[in-house]
């Protein structure tokens, strides 16, 4: 058996982030009375927060912002496109949304079937750029803390995929070796092309068939096509 040790990302591969997002934001909507302001729906309020946050997340990956920076400009941003003035953004929104989102539950269709066929053959591990403190809640939250023996978060190693150092820290804190190893993900440059600049073999997890050029290892569409090749 070529493969031995099997990491895999969280956010948008095994948690459905998408799905607990919008969630979360539909709460938000209603506890902060948001429809107050008259000018936008719960629905192109979900819409523009997900494009301000990818927008501070591609900066945070770029190390252009910091963590704080990021938690606390999200919602600002979101709001202020539909005219809301900063000090009418509800004080604890961004508070209540860290709180509440890890606590939700939604995983991609198979994620525990496919977990437990893995476990009994490989050993699991996570790399994540989540944030580790609500990693950990999420983990917890959706039952699949143990699943994974490692969970190698961009704080504990001080770097951020796809740099790749996160994967030679998750590869040295393992006692794994980049041939013996398999990354799966959900993100072409931060999982596929990280692992690969890093030696690691990958599997790309694309549930929406998005056209690519990018070489990869695997790829598959569905969390249980990874039983036909391990």
């Amino acid at each position: 058996m070529k493969y031995r040790h099997l990491f895999f990302d969280l956010d948008h591969t095994l948690w459905d982030f998408e799905k607990n997002a919008d969630e979360t934001l539909r709460t938000l909507f209603v506890r902060h009375d948001l429809a107050r302001h008259g000018t936008f729906t719960v629905d192109a309020f979900i819409e523009r927060y997900r494009e301000v946050n990818s927008g501070l997340w591609r900066l945070y990956q770029s190390s252009k912002i910091d963590q704080q920076q990021l938690r606390s400009t999200r919602f600002p941003r979101t709001l202020a496109k539909f005219g809301v003035p900063e000090e009418e953004v509800p004080a604890s929104i961004s508070k209540d949304f860290t709180d509440l989102l890890p606590q939700k539950t939604a995983v991609f269709p198979y994620t525990h079937e496919v977990l437990d066929y893995l476990r009994g053959k490989y050993t699991l591990h996570l790399i994540t750029n989540g944030f580790k403190d609500i990693q950990f809640v999420k983990l917890a939250s959706s039952q699949l803390t143990d699943y994974f023996q490692e969970v190698v978060t961009s704080e504990c190693s001080g770097c951020l995929k796809p740099d790749r150092r996160i994967f030679e820290h998750a590869l040295e804190r393992t006692g794994a070796t980049a041939q013996e190893s398999l990354m799966i993900g959900d993100n072409l440059e931060c999982d596929v092309l990280g692992a690969y600049n890093a030696g690691i073999d990958q599997v790309y997890f694309n549930p929406d068939k998005r056209r690519h050029n990018a070489e990869v290892t695997y790829e598959i569409s569905c969390l249980s096509e990874l039983k036909s090749f391990l």
